[in-house]
C-alpha cells in the first residue's frame, strides 16, 4: 500500500466512514472524489457519472478552484481517456497521460496532466461511473504535499498498491452511490405518494364546494320570481361558495407543487400543508412552531413524513373535530406533537394497530435520526404522538 501521511488502515476506515455517512448523491460523489484525492496523494481527481445521450449526468472534480472549473467550461464527453473506464471497463495507469493516443479534446484551461490513474466504479456487471486521479504528489518530511516529483521517463507516480487502494475505495463509492440513488427514488416515491393522496382530498373538498354552489343556484333561480329577497340571500351565499371553492383550487395549486422542504424549511412546509389540510376537512387543524432553528435535512425530512402519517390517521380514521400540531425545542432537542381529539385506541393493541396507523414506520424514522417516538392514547380520549431529534 502507499506509505502517504492518508494510508493505511486508519486512512481507509475514514474514506469509507465518510462514503457511509451522506444520503444525497451529489454528497456522495463529492466525498468519494475528495477521499480518493487525498488517500492516494494525487493532485486532481475526479468522477464521472454516464448519461444514456453519450456524456455524463455528473462529473465532479476535487483540487480545480472554483475558477478554473469555469474557465474549462461544460462537462466533458465521454470520448478519449475518459471514455475508456465507461467501455472497456479496465484500470488505466499511465506514465504521461498526454501521450496516450486517446488522449485529447481537453480544454485548453484544463490543469496540465502527466500521472494518471483511472478505474471503473462497477454495480455488478454495470459500470456507474468511473474515478480518475491526475500527478501523484509526494509528502516529504512531514509537510504537506509537494508538486509531482521527477520520475523515470515512462513510469507512472501511481503504483500497482495505489491502484489496488483505489480499487477498493471503488468497490464501496459503488455501494454508497447505489444507497444513495435508491435513497433519492425512494424520496421520490413517497412525496408523490403524499402529493397524490393530498391532491385527493383537496379534489373532494372542491368537488363539495362547487355540488353546494350548483345547489344554491339552482334554489335562487327558483327563487328568484316568487320571493325576490330569499333569491338575494341565496346569490349571496353562492358569491360565498365561488369565494371558497376558489380559495380550494389555488390550495390545491400550491400543494401540487414540488416539495418545498428544501427551499423553505421544515416549519414553512408544515405550516403551509397543514394550512391546506385545514380547509380541505370539516376538522380544524392548526400548527405552532416557534424557536426552532434548522435541522439536517434527514431530520426534516423524518419529522415531516411522520406528522403527515399522524395527521392523515387523525384526520382519516379518529373522527377528530381538532388536531394541533406543535414544534418546539426541550433542552438539546427538537420534539414535535401531533395530537387530535377523536376516537383513540387502547395501547395495548399496538401491535396489532401498530401496523394500520404507520406507527412501525413512524418509529423506524425516528430512529433513523437517533431520536425517538412517543404515543399516548385511549379509547374515547384522543391520541398524542410525539416525536424528538437531535438539534435545532
Amino acid at each position: 500500500m502507499s506509505h502517504g501521511p492518508r494510508s493505511g488502515l486508519t486512512a481507509v476506515s475514514s474514506a469509507l466512514l465518510a462514503m457511509s455517512r451522506h444520503l444525497e448523491v451529489r454528497d456522495v460523489l463529492k466525498t468519494i472524489v475528495a477521499s480518493a484525492r487525498e488517500l492516494l496523494d494525487a493532485q486532481y481527481a475526479a468522477l464521472g457519472v454516464p448519461d444514456d445521450h453519450g456524456g455524463f449526468a455528473q462529473f465532479v472534480v476535487d483540487g480545480v478552484s472554483d475558477e478554473q472549473w469555469k474557465a474549462i467550461g461544460p462537462l466533458p464527453r465521454q470520448h478519449g481517456i475518459l471514455a475508456a473506464m465507461l467501455q472497456e471497463a479496465t484500470p488505466e495507469r499511465l506514465g504521461d497521460v498526454r501521450k496516450d493516443p486517446r488522449f485529447g479534446g481537453w480544454p485548453a484551461a484544463h490543469p496540465d496532466l502527466v500521472d494518471f490513474l483511472g478505474l471503473p466504479i462497477r454495480d455488478g456487471d454495470e459500470v456507474i461511473g468511473a474515478l480518475f486521479l491526475a500527478n501523484k504528489l509526494r509528502p516529504v518530511g512531514g509537510h504537506p504535499p509537494h508538486p509531482p516529483c521527477p520520475k523515470p521517463t515512462g513510469t507512472c507516480g501511481f503504483t500497482q498498491d495505489d491502484e489496488e487502494l483505489l480499487g477498493i475505495l471503488a468497490q464501496h463509492a459503488a455501494i454508497a452511490l447505489t444507497n444513495a440513488r435508491l435513497y433519492e427514488r425512494s424520496r421520490e416515491l413517497t412525496i408523490a405518494e403524499e402529493r397524490s393522496r393530498l391532491a385527493h382530498e383537496l379534489h373532494d373538498a372542491v368537488s363539495q364546494k362547487l355540488f353546494s354552489l350548483r345547489l344554491t343556484a339552482q334554489a335562487a333561480t327558483a327563487l328568484v320570481d316568487r320571493d325576490p329577497a330569499r333569491a338575494k340571500d341565496e346569490l349571496h351565499q353562492v358569491a360565498t361558495l365561488a369565494a371558497e371553492a376558489a380559495d380550494e383550487l389555488r390550495a390545491a395549486v400550491v400543494e401540487l407543487r414540488p416539495a418545498a422542504l428544501e427551499e423553505d424549511g421544515l416549519v414553512a412546509t408544515l405550516r403551509t400543508q397543514i394550512q391546506v389540510l385545514d380547509r380541505a376537512h370539516t376538522a380544524r387543524v392548526t400548527f405552532t412552531g416557534h424557536g426552532v432553528k434548522a435541522l439536517p435535512a434527514a431530520h426534516e425530512e423524518a419529522l415531516l413524513r411522520v406528522a403527515q402519517e399522524a395527521l392523515h390517521n387523525a384526520l382519516r380514521h379518529s373522527g377528530a373535530e381538532h388536531v394541533e400540531v406543535t414544534m418546539h425545542r426541550r433542552d438539546t432537542g427538537t420534539v414535535l406533537r401531533i395530537t387530535d381529539d377523536g376516537s383513540g385506541f387502547d395501547p395495548r393493541t399496538v401491535r396489532r394497530a401498530g401496523r394500520h396507523l404507520g406507527l412501525v414506520s413512524m418509529r423506524d424514522r425516528a430512529n433513523g435520526t437517533g431520536g425517538r417516538l412517543t404515543v399516548r392514547s385511549a379509547p374515547g380520549e384522543g391520541t398524542t404522538i410525539e416525536m424528538e431529534v437531535p438539534g435545532g
